[in-house]
């Protein structure tokens, strides 16, 4: 019934979900209606919102803002202020309802950022998607460690602040990964990698080896603090 008679609709639900409603929008939608959506994978969705809409109304998009958190009591008002927000708009979209979308998340405090869908889904894979799958991984490693249990009562900062993102919400990361498998993998093998040419170093006793790549880690994870 919120569709009926609205100039605009924001699809805010796990990825697939979006996927699968956006029929049921155009069906339901008016003529002037625009469509656009908050999910973190970005191809697959302006394939199915160009489907749907093949007049071009649909304008995919993702916040780069939020927290673990989820739910009516987690919501912030300044949750937007200054985070960079992403339309991905096809070569089917409309630049009018680009601009109407635009308006929107620039009124709630955004920088609105486009870029091309797929180099989207690759970039995200690899900053937002393989830290959160990192994250639940380190967990689960732990846990199926000998008295797993026991040894994160003893754990400290290190392993609550590395793993703060798995505290997000499951459904909506398990949708994330299997949406964007190809990036997400990719990203792994390179995270599985780097992660390689450290256990090689400490093996081999290559103590010079370790600190030059501890301190390449640390210089970019300063640079980031500082952007942030």
């Amino acid at each position: 019934s919120g569709v009926r008679g609205a100039d605009l609709v924001v699809l805010a639900v796990p990825v697939r979900e979006i996927v699968r409603l956006l029929p049921d929008v155009a069906r339901l939608a008016g003529p002037e209606c625009v469509v656009t959506d908050v999910g973190s994978v970005k191809a697959p969705i302006l394939s199915a919102g160009d489907a749907a809409f093949p007049d071009g109304r649909f304008v995919a998009s993702h916040p780069i803002a939020g927290k673990e958190r989820a739910g009516p009591a987690a919501a912030r008002a300044d949750l937007f202020r200054g985070a960079n927000w992403v339309l991905t708009p096809g070569p089917r979209t409309r630049p009018d309802a680009v601009e109407k979308v635009a308006a929107l998340w620039g009124a709630v405090g955004a920088r609105v950022l486009r870029m091309d869908a797929a180099w989207h889904d690759e970039v995200f894979a690899t900053v937002s998607h393989l830290p959160h799958l990192v994250a639940y991984a380190l967990m689960d490693a732990v846990l199926a460690s000998e008295r797993g249990g026991e040894r994160i009562r003893f754990s400290a900062g290190g392993l609550r602040d590395f793993t703060r993102v798995a505290g997000s919400d499951p459904v909506m990361w398990r949708d994330i990964f299997l949406m964007n498998r190809e990036p997400v993998l990719q990203a792994l093998a390179g995270y599985r990698d780097a992660l390689e040419r450290l256990a090689t170093a400490i093996r081999d006793g290559d103590g010079e080896a370790i600190e030059s790549r501890l301190l390449q880690a640390r210089a970019a994870r300063e640079e980031l603090a500082n952007r942030s």
